[in-house]
């Protein structure tokens, strides 16, 4: 393949990312925002902005540590939002709102202790209306913070997924990626969730760590692998600005997406052998698991409610959150801000979403899973073929070979390397009014 690009420009998780959202100058009521919205189909997102440990990797949203009751300020602010935010799903609705599924994520939802965790649950339930026992229910936790007590709440509570952020089972590489942790108190919180008999387990591991070789990479997957989980993802590590690792001297660009490009394939071909299906480059799920969770991308179609000062919202013509940042201080003035509003009723940074807006969403996200995409099931959505309305961008994939060329023509289905370089082909797909936008985002 000549010519390519490189196969790590940006992992694209959300379409439009939050660096093209602005402040919304007439901060729109949430129920005119909704009025007219489907609701019976939301998912809807909690996120907990808080983590025992910056990792050097991270630019999530999140801060370390909660003192003065933070927890309980932050909690308290919630519940005013989700009344809020009920308040305007429900105002005029001719159809009842109806949640089909939901997570907690972060930051560490399992920082919060077991009896924060219960007000999690029931702000969910009894504020928004989610029947947390009847829907997918994913929460996020690290190994210092699932003990038994938190996770005995979330299986009673009705949690049909836990998603364990590991890195790597050695040592060495968890502190080179400035996430210091033992391999036993990995391995013992890995036990207390299979002990809490949570449907799914998945574990999160890193590629490109400094000093990662083939065979440290492979006893990282084994040592996964030892607890059978129901999913794995596998991502490649991002040395981003304004992160402990983003600060420091790293291999040439060159050298550096060699590696990790080979570590994938490895990794990659590792699980396939060993009864895994992969669902997306990031994602793998062992062949007859059961599926209790939403997969690698959000929904194209159904609305997103998200509580919480780091959480994205979606109705088909607006995504909106609030403030964003990733420097320490910044986080930290944006949270003590959320804990103090009282008014939540409008939306107040975002991003207006637009006819191409959609089809590229969609294309992206559909595009970026294993399975592909029916080009029936996009026309019958937008009355024109991805072809029609994306030429240059699938002449292009389809040159670099991208493109499987025995899909057939009522598939658009990524080839092996295009799944490999899907970090390179999601951002291809950005409108230049995104590009823009993203670029001139001041970090902050």
């Amino acid at each position: 393949m000549t010519n390519a690009p490189r196969p790590y420009e940006s992992y694209v998780y959300a379409y439009p990312h939050k660096t093209a959202y602005r402040p919304l100058a007439d901060r729109p009521a949430l129920r005119e925002l909704w009025a007219d919205e489907r609701k019976d189909a939301l998912s809807l997102y909690l996120h907990i902005p808080f983590c025992e440990v910056r990792c050097g990797f991270c630019n999530l949203f999140t801060r370390i540590g909660a003192p003065d009751e933070l927890t309980t300020r932050y909690l308290d602010a919630l519940d005013r939002q989700a009344t809020a935010v009920a308040d305007a799903l429900h105002a005029g609705a001719a159809t009842g709102v109806r949640f089909a599924a939901a997570a907690f994520g972060g930051g560490t939802p399992t920082f919060l202790d077991a009896g924060e965790l219960e007000r999690l649950c029931d702000i969910a339930e009894k504020r928004m209306g989610a029947d947390l026992r009847a829907v997918p229910l994913s929460v996020e936790t690290s190994p210092s913070t699932a003990t038994a007590d938190r996770l005995s709440v979330l299986a009673e509570r009705g949690a049909t997924r836990v998603s364990i952020g590991v890195q790597s089972f050695v040592e060495e590489e968890a502190k080179a990626a400035v996430r210091p942790q033992r391999r036993s108190d990995v391995e013992a919180a890995l036990g207390r969730i299979r002990d809490a008999r949570i449907p799914v387990l998945n574990i999160d591991l890193i590629y490109g760590i400094d000093g990662q070789t083939p065979e440290s990479w492979r006893l990282s997957l084994d040592a996964a692998l030892a607890w059978r989980p129901e999913e794995l993802y596998l991502y490649p590590l991002y040395a981003r600005p304004l992160t402990p690792l983003g600060r420091r001297a790293h291999p040439s660009e060159a050298g550096w997406d060699a590696q990790r490009l080979d570590l994938y394939r490895r990794g990659r071909d590792h699980l396939l052998a060993r009864g895994y299906e992969q669902v997306s480059m990031r994602m793998f799920r062992r062949s007859g698991a059961p599926f209790e969770g939403a997969d690698d991308y959000a929904c194209q179609t159904d609305g997103m409610i998200g509580l919480g000062c780091g959480a994205r919202s979606y109705t088909s013509d607006l995504h909106y959150s609030f403030d964003y940042a990733v420097g320490m201080r910044e986080i930290r003035s944006i949270i003590d801000a959320y804990t103090t509003t009282e008014d939540f009723s409008r939306a107040e940074v975002g991003r207006a979403v637009d006819a191409d807006e959609t089809r590229r969403r969609h294309l992206l996200q559909s595009l970026l899973q294993a399975e592909g995409m029916a080009v029936e099931g996009y026309r019958e959505r937008f009355g024109s073929r991805p072809a029609d309305d994306f030429p240059a961008e699938l002449d292009r994939f389809a040159g670099l070979g991208w493109l499987d060329t025995d899909a057939g023509p009522d598939l658009l289905r990524l080839s092996p390397t295009g799944l490999a370089y899907s970090d390179a082909l999601g951002p291809a797909l950005f409108s230049p009014a995104v590009r823009a936008a993203m670029a001139a985002y001041e970090a902050k």
